[in-house]
């Protein structure tokens, strides 16, 4: 058969895809399987069986970071990589970034159907903590793979219980000794869910990634003092709570003053004692801001950046920013991008070129390694939700991008 009509087993696919959909099963028909969760270590055991399977080497790094490599004709050449996330949030659905995982094996597994070798050795990555649902920021084994984050400093992130990221890491039994540095790769595509309408309001079974919004992130504390809520007089009252009120509305304002390309919003707050009766001397709030510009994103981070110290102020409350982050991608590789325009063109694929609006660990294996991304439709762009929906004949077109990409890379001279 020749390489233009090799395809990947699409049946075979969906039953991997379906078993990984039964491991940290959610309230209703998605997935709760946060990083470094029980469920987590189940999912990467079973990831790590299936490529055993298939004859793939494994290596886990020091913040576990799984490589699954496949031998080429010639092994002292850098590999080209596929890969995405296996955790989900704590209401996630079925295929945000376990797609991306389980379309690269199952790339491996056709290659092996057909006794295809390929020059440069190819390997299967799952990133850890993509997702940042138990331990922030997001894309956090990604970005300390390109050197954004310090060994130390991702260890020592703590969740919500006070749980250690290292000795979570240790007890699901994915502390590797791998180490961060040194692993260069050739390219890396990762393949995901568009985790937007567009391709489906489209009917187009295929998106090229050509960049990704420009996101910060930031977790902001007030300190007040507790107090009666009945008799402390209005003067006399350092409400955390109402200093978090007024930063979230504020930052709820500032996506509507650049609407419709903005998007910003706080997606969770914690409060202490928060109970009734007591007014919170401490409150926790996660600022969320992204815009496709980056000067309009830095420049909604400036007001947000005001707000903060205002919100503060006008409850008489101190605040401070604990943590930030930053993600964001116009770095991916102009010749991947070409090779994904030319691929589809071959295989006569109909796709169209997309910003992703979404943070992927793609972002930061961009700063270290030539790299591109393949959207494939969801139903009505649902995600981060049990109801996240993908089908099976929407999807392949994007699977089979993915196979031909990856090959005409790997086998280049």
């Amino acid at each position: 058969m020749s390489t233009n009509r090799l395809e990947v087993d699409g049946n075979r696919l969906w039953e991997t895809l379906m078993r990984s959909g039964e491991i940290g099963p959610g309230r209703s028909t998605g997935l709760n399987r946060p990083a470094l969760s029980t469920a987590d270590g189940e999912m990467r055991d079973q990831f790590v069986d299936w490529c055993k399977a298939a004859g793939l080497t494994m290596r886990v790094d020091q913040v576990g970071n799984i490589f699954a490599r496949r031998e080429g004709s010639d092994n002292a050449l850098p590999p080209v990589a596929m890969g995405s996330h296996l955790d989900t949030q704590i209401a996630g659905g079925k295929y945000d970034g376990i797609l991306g995982v389980l379309a690269g094996l199952e790339v491996i597994r056709t290659l092996n159907d057909r006794n295809i070798t390929t020059r440069r050795p190819l390997e299967v990555i799952c990133w850890t903590n993509e997702e940042g649902a138990r331990f922030q920021p997001p894309m956090m084994g990604a970005g300390a793979f390109a050197g954004i984050h310090t060994l130390d400093w991702v260890l020592d992130q703590r969740d919500d219980d006070g749980e250690r990221f290292g000795d979570e890491l240790e007890r699901i039994g994915y502390a590797g000794d791998a180490k961060l540095a040194g692993h260069e790769l050739d390219a890396y595509f990762e393949l995901h869910i568009e985790q937007g309408p567009e391709l489906e309001a489209e009917g187009l079974p295929v998106g090229i990634v050509t960049g990704g919004f420009v996101a910060f992130g930031r977790q902001v504390q007030f300190h007040g003092e507790t107090a009666h809520s009945g008799p402390t007089p209005m003067d006399k009252r350092r409400n955390a709570l109402v200093g978090a009120a007024y930063l979230i509305a504020a930052v709820n304002d500032i996506g509507w003053k650049y609407h419709p390309d903005a998007r910003s919003t706080t997606t969770r707050i914690q409060l202490w004692p928060n109970k009734y009766g007591i007014l919170p001397d401490w409150a926790e709030v996660t600022v969320d801001i992204r815009h496709p510009d980056r000067k309009t994103a830095e420049k909604m981070a400036d007001e947000v950046s005001a707000a903060i110290a205002e919100a503060g102020e006008k409850a008489r409350v101190d605040v401070e920013v604990v943590k930030e982050w930053e993600f964001g991608c116009d770095d991916f590789s102009d010749d991947c991008i070409d090779l994904l325009r030319k691929t589809a063109g071959d295989l006569d694929i109909p796709y169209a070129e997309m910003l992703s609006q979404a943070g992927h660990d793609a972002y930061h294996v961009a700063k270290v390694a030539p790299t591109a991304m393949i959207f494939s439709p969801c139903r009505e762009g649902i995600t981060h939700n049990e109801g996240e929906h993908i089908e099976k004949r929407d999807t392949l077109p994007a699977v089979n991008l993915l196979m031909h990409a990856v090959l005409e890379r790997a086998n280049r001279s």
